[in-house]
């Protein structure tokens, strides 16, 4: 089993959008993003993806020579459009510059968009609508799930405003996204010594998952519940916490605290954190060898969600239900003729 078989995904429970165009002061949250539990199990990796321009590596800063076919007319509106994402010429384009170019870029809440401005106290009045716009870019990168690209866009700001939370909660969280752990775990502390906010400490839990650090894993998990967390948040601690005394091969604990916490409940119309909980209970029996409980658990996931994770081809790799047969009463001797 990898660290994502469970179906842990702490981002996708605990916030895990940074600002989006229409939210609040300095702590603006990127509003909540509930990744559906449609088709596979959360990977271990982000997906791979194609980029726009045709380039196969995303780390590339230009695309791969096209056919000199002639392009269509273009109207005077998309070549001015074509034209921003181009580099003057006789200057050469930068990684940073390229996806700023590439990326679709969202409009940053007003207070944030300030906060950059401000933090840059010695950059110039254009170097600090650079800032804005690489930050817009970032975002929207992070939207259509090209991590690694808001990643490389964040980081500059963050170098230059690292006070500012909105900032470094992105910076965190694409880190996290793309695999980066120790990264994103710099990132989203910085985030919650600035906001004051616990909302991330189960995507810090995951990160230190990664870097096997149980202990750690489980201070974090005392910190969230003294926090009094939004349940959702509370839930999804609580799934990276039992799968970290898991890893450790404390099936029984991992078990244990889950089912103290009511994970083990039947109810008609489940949550996503209690699809998510039942999940994890059933790979746990499932490798404490109880695989009636396992089955029982997959079960339920698959009523909930014929679709979610791979529930329907792990209830298949359980293989078929054994039932007992029902013993058939014996017939009762009947008496000699003549008795």
């Amino acid at each position: 089993m990898t660290r994502r078989d469970e179906g842990v995904d702490a981002a996708a429970a605990s916030g895990s959008r940074p600002a989006s165009a229409t939210g609040s002061a300095r702590g603006a949250r990127f509003p909540d993003e509930r990744e559906r539990r449609r088709g596979a199990a959360p990977p271990s990796r982000p997906t791979a993806w194609v980029r726009a321009d045709g380039a196969r590596d995303e780390w590339e800063d230009s695309a791969p020579a096209r056919s000199r076919a002639r392009r269509p007319v273009e109207s005077e509106g998309q070549d001015h459009n074509r034209s921003r994402a181009k580099a003057k010429p006789g200057s050469s384009t930068t990684a940073g510059e390229a996806i700023a170019a590439l990326s679709k870029r969202y409009t940053l809440p007003p207070e944030i968009a300030a906060d950059i401005r401000n933090a840059a106290d010695v950059a110039t009045a254009l170097q600090k609508e650079r800032l804005v716009e690489r930050a817009e870019s970032a975002y929207g990168a992070y939207e259509r799930g090209r991590y690694q690209d808001a990643l490389r866009a964040i980081k500059p700001v963050a170098e230059v405003a690292p006070a500012v939370a909105a900032v470094r909660e992105l910076a965190g969280l694409a880190a996290y996204r793309s695999a980066r752990w120790r990264e994103a775990t710099r990132h989203l502390q910085a985030f919650g010594a600035l906001s004051d906010s616990t909302e991330h400490l189960p995507v810090l839990m995951d990160c230190q998952r990664a870097l096997h650090k149980p202990k750690k894993v489980a201070q974090l998990w005392s910190e969230l519940r003294q926090s009094s967390p939004d349940p959702d948040v509370l839930a999804e601690g609580r799934i990276v916490a039992s799968a970290s005394l898991a890893d450790t091969g404390d099936l029984s604990g991992a078990i244990s605290m889950l089912a103290t916490a009511g994970a083990t409940k039947a109810l008609r119309n489940p949550s996503d954190r209690h699809v998510r909980q039942w999940y994890l209970l059933a790979d746990l029996y499932e490798r404490a060898g109880d695989v009636p409980r396992a089955r029982e658990y997959f079960e339920r996931v698959l009523r909930a969600d014929p679709q979610a994770y791979d529930v329907a081809e792990r209830l298949r790799g359980l293989g078929p239900e054994r039932r007992s047969r029902a013993k058939r009463p014996r017939a009762a001797k009947r008496p000699a003729p003549g008795r």
